[in-house]
């Protein structure tokens, strides 16, 4: 089920909350480094699992919907970098996967998209402006994968 356009905490219209974390190469990614280009920053539980695994390869099979949008693609979990890259390397992301390892899910807590008694992010997705500002949020419960059509209606919007 999507909860339409605000999540806990954040809201459209927004900044986004500025984040630095490792991608799976261990290289720092930083939000506030990325002015200038949207960015969609989609939380996942963790990587290897079948829901999210099947999300993120269709992310993949369509990133060319982001690169012609100008939307910089970013995955978080709270998974290690090492999983990551061993993750990337399976299913040939292109994109950064980031860890939010530790502090556990501190990112995904700022986003209020942590889910506490499982020690894991929620499936959520934010669109954030070149400016910084969300521009739209979804998220489906869990179990359930976030359907393609939700992110093409998202880009549309910048």
């Amino acid at each position: 089920m999507l909860d339409g356009d605000t999540h806990p905490g954040l809201q459209i219209g927004d900044m986004a909350p500025d984040f630095s974390l490792p991608n799976q190469f261990g290289e720092p990614i930083t939000l506030s480094g990325l002015r200038g280009t949207a960015v969609a920053i989609v939380f996942y539980p963790f990587a290897f699992s079948g829901i999210c695994t099947g999300e993120l390869c269709e992310l993949r099979d369509n990133i060319a919907d982001f690169a012609a949008a100008g939307v910089r693609l970013l995955a978080v979990s709270v998974d290690t970098k090492y999983t990551l890259r061993a993750y990337a390397k399976a299913e040939d992301y292109n994109f950064d996967l980031l860890a939010d390892f530790w502090p556990h899910g501190e990112v995904a807590q700022a986003y209020g998209t942590f889910e506490p008694v499982r020690g894991m992010a929620g499936r959520t997705t934010f669109l954030v402006t070149a400016q910084g500002r969300i521009a739209d949020i979804f998220s489906t419960v869990t179990g359930q994968a976030r359907p393609l059509a939700r992110y093409r209606q998202a880009l549309e919007q910048l």
